[in-house]
């Protein structure tokens, strides 16, 4: 495993590790392995690690099936990407980027031509989905070695529960404090073909590989979590107490007999003689063919919920036969709803979504509730946290074709940014609720301006205007009297 598969992009230098005795932090949870004074170099692909962490992908898969949890699940995604056909999903935004307009033109084709290669604007939704559930989406970078300047040429899913990433670390002792420095640290991908990601593994260059991941990690921050995560435990309790239920409703609530059956001195074999043939006398059990609607007497099937059928000696009350009751409370489902309600909060659902019967009102946005503004900032973070898959993706496309250099995109990357269509009514209405109460609150202020209170005070403290918004503000009230479309007045302070 001492070489690498894919491409590296080539550097300018080398970035030297600045001198320390932890480990560059990241929130990719890979795993560490620690080399000096060796000749090779052996990673546990085989290990405890890697096998949680195939393990915890594939119950996360197991639960998304469960039917409460797929709907949580289809009810973020849902909110996170919003399409239709005439609107992608997703566009860059390069406002604050500052840059050429030739640079900005080049960067903005370079993430249309990446939108294409992922397919994202028909498979948004599954692209998305992969990487909630899994949480963590691994692409394979394809270039032409011959000609890498012609950028990325096909992006490969790859199964995340065949691929880990590794950090490798050279250590030395100082000679002066004798603490464990840090000399290098370098970062790869180890692909297994075997199942569940056991085997000889293909070390790849993490340049080759786009991978985006939630950012949770366990308390031990090793391993990286999905937001699925905290379903585990309500997904499981539900799934019990679904099925406990139906076997007691199934056991409990049909009514059964107890034939007392007077066998007076018989003996024991003659009485046990009777009692059968008292049994196939009375036993009935007509059977449903929901195939054929067809109703038939099966005789030769015992089940748990036929009649019982006690002798009883001489001396008794004689033959008798009594009912024993159904099950009561059949009707009560609140511990069922209780995990329900339980599995949704888990997800960051807002419960009332679990109600079909009952829709939100687009009504005034008073009654939006604060279950729903937290919901759409944690879509928000998701949709920045995922974003981090176009970040990749667009700085070695970038790169390749030698639009910008490593040290221009450590200047740009800060003011990227992405824009996700918005579906969120919540929203809608609650800023139009916001920018509502604002004015109203401005028209009351009107006869104190100038008098206890500035024009400036008011844009900044009750429109929340900044210094810049102000200043645009000005120009476009000043074009738009001059172009006439607004009548203008003079003595208006502005």
């Amino acid at each position: 495993m001492a070489e690498f598969f894919g491409f590296e992009i080539k550097r300018k230098g080398n970035d030297q590790a600045l001198p320390s005795f932890v480990p560059k932090t990241d929130e990719d949870g890979v795993g560490v392995i620690s080399t000096g004074g060796h000749f090779g170099q052996y990673i546990d692909i085989d290990g405890d690690s890697a096998k949680n962490e195939v393990d915890l992908i594939l119950k996360y898969r197991d639960i998304a099936t469960q039917p409460e949890c797929d709907a949580a699940v289809e009810d973020i995604i849902n909110e996170a990407i919003v399409g239709d056909f005439s609107s992608a999903p997703i566009e860059i935004i390069l406002d604050e980027v500052k840059a050429s307009p030739k640079i900005k033109t080049a960067i903005k084709t370079e993430f249309e031509n990446i939108v294409s290669l992922l397919g994202f604007n028909s498979y948004a939704h599954d692209i998305f989905r992969k990487w909630y559930i899994d949480g963590r989406l691994p692409y394979h970078i394809l270039i032409d070695n011959k000609n890498p300047q012609k950028g990325i040429q096909e992006l490969r899913y790859i199964d995340p529960t065949k691929l880990r990433k590794v950090k490798e670390i050279e250590e030395e002792k100082d000679e002066k404090t004798g603490a464990t420095i840090i000399k290098k640290q370098e970062e790869f991908f180890v692909f297994s073909k075997g199942k569940d990601g056991a085997g000889e593994g293909v070390k790849i260059h993490p340049d080759a590989i786009a991978y985006c991941t939630s950012g949770v990690l366990d308390p031990a921050r090793k391993r990286i979590l999905s937001y699925m995560h905290k379903a585990i435990k309500p997904t499981n309790q539900l799934r019990m107490m679904e099925d406990a239920l139906v076997i007691y409703r199934i056991s409990r609530a049909p009514e059964r007999r107890i034939f007392y059956i007077d066998v007076g001195n018989l003996p024991k074999g003659k009485a046990e003689e009777y009692l059968k043939n008292i049994m196939n006398q009375y036993r009935n059990k007509l059977v449903y063919d929901a195939k054929t609607g067809d109703i038939k007497d099966d005789k030769k099937h015992m089940s748990m919920l036929e009649d019982f059928f006690l002798p009883r000696r001489e001396g008794g009350r004689g033959t008798e036969i009594s009912t024993l009751p159904g099950g009561e409370n059949l009707g009560q489902i609140e511990d069922i709803l209780y995990f329900q309600k339980k599995l949704y909060r888990s997800l960051n659902v807002p419960v009332n979504r679990l109600e079909q019967e009952s829709g939100f009102n687009l009504g005034r946005a008073t009654e939006i509730s604060r279950d729903e503004v937290k919901f759409k900032k944690f879509i928000d973070r998701l949709r920045n946290r995922f974003s981090d898959i176009f970040m990749q993706l667009l700085k070695t496309q970038l790169m390749l074709k030698g639009v910008i250099t490593k040290d221009d995109w450590k200047n740009l990357k800060e003011n990227i940014s992405y824009d996700y269509l918005e579906d969120n009514y919540f929203s809608e209405l609650k800023e139009s609720e916001i920018i509502r109460e604002r004015f109203e609150m401005l028209s009351t202020m009107d006869e104190y301006v100038g008098k206890y209170i500035s024009n400036e005070w008011v844009r900044k403290t009750i429109l929340r205007q900044s210094d810049d918004e102000i200043a645009d503000i000005k120009d476009q009230i000043e074009a738009e009297k001059k172009s006439g479309e607004i009548e203008g007045d003079d003595d208006l302070d502005i």
